[in-house]
This record gives C-alpha cells, structure tokens and sequence, in this order.
C-alpha cells in the first residue's frame, strides 16, 4: 500500500480483516499521521485543533498487524530489476530513526493510493510558501486559523479587510472545500461582529456557482426542478459573498492577485487574506520494467497520475462517455498495481472543457476525494483477497464513479446550535447522458439541502469516520 490517507488507509484495514495471518499487509507513507482532510475546513476557522483531526498511524497499524514503513515511495519495479528478481517498490525512508535510508519493498499486490502532490509551485506565489493561506493540511490550516484572527483583530480595530478565498489555478480540483471554507470564514467574521467590516470575494476556475468540478447537479424537491447554480447563487447572495468566476491565477504578489478569466482579460484583486488552493499532479514516482527501463509514460499520464483501465483516447466532449471512466483501477501496463483515490488518472473532466482566448486552460479537474475513494480503495482490497483466495479466476470487484453515488455535506459555518451546511447527494458522480438523458444523473437521487440538520450530520460524519480510521470495534459496519 502506498500511501495511507483515505483510500490506502481503507484497503490496508480492509485487507488485513480480511487475510489470514500467513500473508503480509504493508503500507509505506511519508507521514506520521492519519488526517480527516473534510474537517481541516474547522482547523481553519480555528474552531478544532490539530489534535482533533489527526492520529498517529503506527500505534493502529502495530495493534491490527499491520507494517509500516514511514517511507516515501519513488520508483516502482513491476517486473523487478536486475538488482531484486520480484516485483518491488523503492523507498526513501522519512521516519527520523531512518531519515534518508533507501530500501526496495517486495510486493505480491500493489495499490498506489499516493494521493496528490500539492503542486504550489504551479502558480507563482501561491501557498504557505509564498503570499497565501491553505487548509490541505492540518499544519496549513492551523496557519490559516492564526492569519484569520489577525486579520478579525484588524476589523475588530476599525480595518476595513479584504478577504479572497478559492482556487490558485485554472485547472485546480476541490471547488467544494474552497465553497466550504469561504462560508466558514464568512460564518466567523459574522460572529465576531465585523462582517459589515470585511469584503469576501470568491475566486474560483468554475463557469458558475455550484458546478464543484462536476458539471452541477439538477434536484428536484417538492415536485419543483432547481439546480445547484440557482441554489448556491441564492447563498452567496444571503451572505453578501461576491464571485469571480472562470479564472486562472496567474501569479500572486503581496496584497495581489493576478488572474486571467475566460474571455481573456487579465485583472487584479486586492487581498489583506487569502486562502487559495492548489492544482494537483500526481507522486513523483517513477516506473521501470526487467531491463531497467524507464516506462513511466506508459504507467503515468503527463499529470503523474496512473493510468488504470479507463479509456484515455481524445475526443471531444460531446463523444466522452460514461464507460469512459475505470471501474477496477488496476494498472494498464502492469496486473496486480491498482491506483486508486486521486492516485488515478481521470480519462477527461466531468465539468465541461474550456478554454480562454489566450488558450488558458480554465476548467475544474475531477474531484476524486472523500466517499468515492474509500469506495476505490475497498474495491481494490476486494479483488485482491479474491485473487488470492481463488486464483486467476476471481471475477474482479468493480467501483465506476459513473455508477457510484456519492454524498457531500459542505459546512456553511460551524456551530452546534448556529451551525449549517449542504447535504447534496449524487447519482452518479460521472453524469451518464445515454442513461439519464439531459442532466445525465437520476433525478430522486440527487438532491440538496441547506440548514442546521446538515452541519450535525457533517460533524457525526467527522466523529464516525475517526472511529472507523483508529479501526475500533466494528469499524468495518461504517461504509465508505
């Protein structure tokens, strides 16, 4: 297992619940610690602490028998090497006990469930290294919390503050973690009382609200048909958010954000906080067959991504198809390597593909995170424990996110009793325009709502999926 967030973590606990004690479980992670990435949002807002959304994976791993090597993986020998005749993985080790060792891991079955790069450098100035706040961690965010009060203080003194929250590319992914934490943050300015001091503005790579990476949804409720632009439109405007939409940031300089929207034109925004996240490439792996050549473009799509049994042919977006996407995630140059969760390669986008004048590319790349990749990372398990159990016969298990549904509670803004958030569901994740015809998802299994019930139902999703993580009686009984 390569990799132990969501998905990784889910096939490791899966597998070794699975398989008797004469087979191994590995898995090799760079970091230390389990996060519940949804709940970084709150770490943000200063409203948790690390400590809440974090655990150390040695002491889980060691109580279910599993190994682990806090490792990071860098190359992949499918058909061993001339130096080990297995198939094996090489290591940098980043454990301090260790720190820089190299070592090759053998392996039967392997699942990269690496996750993503967060790829700052993509953007000049972007992320904590430069002008920038972030929530993709829980250390981020911690950061972002600490700014966010500086900044309150400020209004708090008679500063009127401008506050930019969103995206820092043009092809960047998790719009709907950027939705959460702009009305978290507008949440919190509200409850300090210094919202008529501070200006919000949502800067985002979406042709319209709601879109979240996945084309928007059409819901039906009380017989009446909306969609998720109307519905977000409706609370940015509650909230007195602005939005800017179809843009790619260029570069961000002290106080300014440079960015290209779709027709071209090239505008700045003024900050005194922003939070904006970063594009995503794939690990820095590499890959080599028996002979010591190097065959990563056969393994990785140019985004570093793997390529697994989806359909990557170009063609336009009118002849994508549903059965497009990968229902196995096994490797499409080698068997027995899966890639799963963000680890895989998507064949195209969900929303769809546009471009600026100036040829900027400024369309949200497929979101792959939460429910659907510890669905991923569950299947691969499965089909590997068949493979195992009863040989090349085993019918492989199969998880398309073009058949899979997926739900989403977005917080609004945290708090037991003032608290809300939007439960949305989806079916499914991939529209399927042959199947469900023109907004391509089934109608009585997509639908929305906003309020109070929603941020209860994300908060008992935080204390559920903790519990499942630290794999506590019955954790298994918890879906994905």
């Amino acid at each position: 297992m390569l990799g132990a967030g969501i998905s990784g973590h889910t096939a490791a606990l899966h597998l070794r619940r699975l398989l008797g004690k004469g087979h191994e479980v590995v898995v090799v992670s760079p970091n230390s610690k389990w996060n519940w990435i949804p709940s970084n949002i709150w770490v943000g807002v200063g409203k948790m602490t690390t400590d809440q959304v974090t655990f150390p994976l040695a002491p889980i791993y060691k109580r279910k028998g599993i190994t682990f090597h806090q490792a990071l993986a860098t190359a992949l020998y499918p058909e061993g090497s001339p130096d080990m005749e297995s198939p094996h993985v090489s290591v940098t080790f980043t454990d301090p006990s260790r720190l820089n060792e190299t070592a090759n891991i053998a392996y039967d079955y392997l699942i990269n469930a690496t996750g993503p790069k967060l790829n700052f450098a993509a953007t000049p100035g972007l992320g904590p290294d430069g002008y920038t706040a972030s929530v993709c961690t829980a250390p981020h965010a911690t950061e972002a919390a600490a700014q966010l009060a500086t900044v309150i203080s400020k209004m708090k003194a008679g500063q009127r503050q401008r506050l930019v929250i969103g995206v820092g590319h043009g092809t960047c992914t998790c719009e709907g973690a950027a939705f959460e934490y702009t009305f978290n943050v507008e949440h919190e300015v509200r409850d300090a009382g210094v919202r008529d001091m501070a200006d919000i503005t949502y800067l985002t790579n979406e042709y319209e609200l709601g879109d979240f990476g996945v084309g928007g949804m059409t819901f039906t409720q009380k017989g009446l048909e909306t969609t998720s632009k109307l519905w977000t439109e409706s609370l940015f405007r509650e909230r007195g958010v602005n939005a800017v939409l179809g843009a790619h940031v260029e570069k961000i300089e002290p106080g300014v954000i440079n960015y290209e929207q779709l027709d071209g034109s090239k505008n700045q925004l003024e900050y005194d906080f922003a939070m904006l996240l970063p594009p995503f490439r794939g690990a820095d792996l590499q890959a080599f067959n028996a002979v010591g050549d190097d065959v990563s473009a056969e393994v990785f799509a140019p985004s570093g991504f793997m390529k697994v049994d989806a359909n990557y042919a170009a063609k336009p977006f009118e002849q994508w198809r549903a059965e497009d996407w990968p229902s196995t995630y096994e490797s499409s140059r080698f068997p027995n390597v899966f890639g799963v969760g963000i680890a895989f390669a998507p064949p195209h986008q969900i929303s769809m593909p546009r471009t600026s004048p100036n040829g900027t590319v400024i369309t949200p790349a497929p979101p792959r995170t939460g429910m659907p990749s510890g669905v991923m990372g569950k299947t691969a398990a499965l089909t590997i424990f068949d493979r195992i159990k009863m040989g090349s016969s085993a019918t492989d298990h199969k998880a398309s996110m073009s058949s899979m549904g997926a739900a989403c509670v977005a917080s609004a803004g945290t708090g037991l009793r003032r608290g809300s958030a939007a439960a949305m569901t989806m079916y499914p994740v991939v529209p399927d325009y042959q199947r469900f015809g023109r907004t391509g998802r089934s109608a009585k299994d997509t639908f929305g709502e906003i309020g109070l019930a929603g941020h209860w139902i994300k908060y008992m999703l935080h204390v559920a999926f903790i519990y499942k993580a630290k794999a506590r009686p019955l954790w298994y009984l918890i879906p994905e």
